[in-house]
């Protein structure tokens, strides 16, 4: 492509540069000019324009994103998620309903590689999205790029962006209440507005004393595709009462604490062939927590090792929530 200073009277045909007014209105920059944006351009007083004119074997911003997109997303209704029309070298690239995202992280880094002037930037892996949320872009920064750069930057990243959405229908909550705890209507509240936010819904509350017993009988009996456990009292070890209740109860607790503040004190097992979440006092705040990240994998039927826990330590230091005693701050249980 050729860019740079030319005579107005070479520049049909040529993509202007930078918006210019005119008497009237302004002519925008990427648009192609014509005949009449040459007079409007001349009436205006100018003799040069900056313009950019794509080589033979160039391709149009425009072409080039919708082509790009077409790639990284060839089927987007069977993977969730929705492709806007290209403009000024840009497709977006939307969730078509809630989920978490799943990308081919290796795939786009190399799609990244291949020419500075096409680009993809995404939101990061396993994001959770509500519907219409902007999952990437593509941008083709450049007003034409080489068609053979185009073609290699497709190759090098197909099929590489999903949404996976709700795996469940719905939870089960079960909280456990010691006498003079404060109610835990906010926290109902808190848990089922992102039960909801996930596609699902919150299909039974049981409130139960905070005793061994009590817990295990409400584990096996509530409903819902998965378990959601919030304890009046801070789950402090694989042998407190609600992870010695899932065992109590048939199940088994495959991870407990993880590297994520706020969010350290959860854990995350199984009863029944259902999922099973110990959740940490700070779900009780809607603030963003460890337990959301857990929480919206599962959901969408994403799995979730110990290692995976281990992994979210990095980037795992999230905003404080003002309403839970300052821990970092250095202040006493």
């Amino acid at each position: 492509m050729k860019f740079g200073p030319v005579d107005i009277d070479q520049a049909e045909g040529a993509i202007l540069a930078h918006s210019v007014k005119l008497d009237q209105g302004r002519l925008r920059k990427g648009v192609t000019l014509g005949a009449a944006d040459i007079a409007a351009l001349k009436r205006a007083g100018l003799s040069e324009v900056i313009v950019a004119r794509p080589d033979a074997q160039d391709c149009h911003e425009n072409e080039a994103a919708a082509q790009l997109a077409a790639a990284l997303v060839p089927d987007p209704a069977a993977v969730g998620l929705r492709v806007t029309a290209p403009f000024t070298g840009r497709v977006n690239i939307l969730a078509d309903g809630p989920g978490v995202v799943r990308l081919d992280v290796a795939a786009l880094e190399r799609f990244n590689r291949v020419h500075p002037m096409i680009t993809i930037a995404t939101v990061p892996q396993y994001q959770q999205m509500g519907p219409g949320g902007m999952v990437a872009t593509i941008k083709v920064i450049a007003f034409a790029v080489p068609q053979a750069d185009v073609e290699t930057a497709a190759a090098a990243a197909p099929a590489s962006l999903a949404l996976a959405g709700p795996a469940h229908a719905s939870a089960g909550l079960v909280i456990t209440d010691i006498p003079g705890a404060p109610d835990e209507a906010k926290g109902r509240a808190a848990i089922a507005a992102r039960v909801e936010a996930l596609g699902m819904t919150l299909s039974e509350t049981r409130v139960v004393p905070h005793r061994l017993e009590e817990l295990t009988a409400a584990l096996r009996a509530v409903a819902g595709d998965m378990v959601l456990i919030l304890t009046a009292s801070a789950t402090m070890d694989m042998d407190d009462v609600a992870p010695g209740a899932v065992r109590a109860a048939g199940g088994r607790v495959d991870r407990f604490g993880m590297p994520v503040d706020p969010g350290n004190l959860l854990f995350l097992g199984a009863l029944d062939g259902r999922p099973v979440i110990g959740l940490p006092g700070c779900a009780r705040s809607p603030a963003l927590n460890g337990a959301d990240w857990v929480l919206s994998r599962v959901a969408c039927g994403v799995s979730v090792s110990g290692d995976d826990i281990a992994a979210m330590g990095v980037g795992g230091l999230l905003k404080e929530i003002p309403t839970r005693p300052q821990p970092r701050a250095g202040r006493g249980r």
